[in-house]
């Protein structure tokens, strides 16, 4: 079994249903981290764009932690 996670991960662009509307869940946390970073989000947006919007303000918003490092 491979240690590699990157392998199961399927590009947006790629997704059977990439095309559908985004979730309410996607909405909430786009939402969410629009507003930390000071960016909009569009009314209408599909389930792969909300994706790769997520990953983009993931790393402008201070709520997220990709160091890994957290406090003792």
């Amino acid at each position: 079994m491979s240690t590699d996670d990157t392998s199961a991960v399927k590009d947006p662009s790629d997704w059977a249903t990439g095309d559908e509307p985004a979730t309410a869940a996607q909405m909430s946390y786009l939402t969410t981290l629009a507003r930390d970073s000071g960016s909009d989000v569009p009314d209408q947006i599909s389930k792969a764009q909300a994706s790769q919007l997520i990953d983009e303000l993931r790393s402008a918003s201070p709520r997220v932690d990709d160091g890994g490092s957290s406090p003792a």
